[in-house]
């Protein structure tokens, strides 16, 4: 059976991982997001290191990234806010330094494979799978291709309602100020409230407040790509009541409208955690190289 690498490149952390066509891991690795220069070396350094040999490795980056094979940045990390990685090769340095076939795509759209081929989205096809973390992604299936268009979606750049007298904070993202990523993400919780999202107890008003403009998004994308399940995953996600609050106010602003059982009935089916975890991107990165599914480099 065919080994293949994984490489989930996140604003926060890298996840590196071998494994087969069942979605077996057989070595994994994480590690923290520092310079390119220097994560990028510890990365090509997991995957030269390994015993055997693989037949591809699948990359899935946060964005935005040049996902066009026919552009000179093809496989580059592009107008990121993350400091530093802005105008990075990704793709080209991991092909370059181990002679391999790269398969690459968004973070959120790798885990969107990984989760339709082993996980919360088996059997669907077409669904979201979004990101809560360093910032906010989203990518997922539409009659089972992966999302591309353009260049790929960015829907944590929407434009959400924000009342001012209700919130004062005008967002942090450093292209937009208060898009949904500017106003949920882990940085916006941070300087928002002067302290990290997992220090904020259950009860603190910064989880209303996180449930109304996520839910606010869904709404958005359920009235307009109609998913057949919503996704979510990300740090931000792993605060213990967020998911009941946002099905709460998913309802809400939905108001009967959309006449379907998996939202009026069985809404806790309906928006879910991955089901594979942590792991989710790094198998979909795995996912990508052994289907094919992704942009690849020869």
């Amino acid at each position: 059976m065919p080994t293949y690498g994984g490489m989930e490149c996140g604003g926060t952390k890298f996840v590196c991982a071998t494994g087969d066509d069942r979605g077996e891991l057989l070595s994994r690795t994480e590690f923290p997001t520092t310079t390119p220069s220097e994560t990028m070396q510890r990365a090509i350094a997991f995957f030269q290191a390994q015993p055997g040999t693989l037949a591809g490795i699948g990359i899935g980056s946060f964005g935005p990234v040049d996902l066009n094979p026919a552009s000179p940045k093809f496989g580059f990390i592009t107008s990121t806010p993350k400091d530093g990685w802005r105008d990075t090769d990704v793709a080209g340095a991991v092909r370059r330094a181990t002679g391999l076939p790269v398969a690459f795509d968004t973070d959120v759209n790798a885990a969107a494979l990984g989760e339709a081929r082993w996980g919360a989205a088996q059997g669907l096809d077409t669904f979201l799978y979004l990101t809560v973390g360093t910032g906010f992604g989203g990518g997922g299936m539409a009659n089972g291709q992966l999302l591309h268009g353009l260049v790929h979606p960015e829907m944590g750049h929407i434009r959400v309602p924000r009342d001012p007298r209700a919130d004062p904070f005008v967002g942090s993202c450093p292209y937009h100020g208060g898009c949904l990523e500017g106003l949920v993400s882990g940085p916006a919780i941070e300087a928002r409230w002067g302290q990290r999202g997992e220090t904020l107890p259950p009860g603190h008003p910064a989880w209303e407040l996180e449930a109304h403009y996520i839910a606010l998004g869904l709404v958005n994308w359920i009235c307009t790509l109609s998913p057949q399940r919503i996704i979510l995953g990300g740090g931000v996600m792993r605060q213990a009541d967020l998911f009941r609050r946002i099905r709460g106010e998913v309802t809400a602003l939905l108001n009967g409208y959309i006449q379907a059982p998996e939202i009026l009935e069985r809404i806790d089916a309906y928006i879910v955690p991955p089901a594979l975890g942590a792991n989710a991107g790094v198998l979909g990165a795995m996912a990508l190289a052994g289907a094919g599914c992704g942009r690849m480099e020869s």
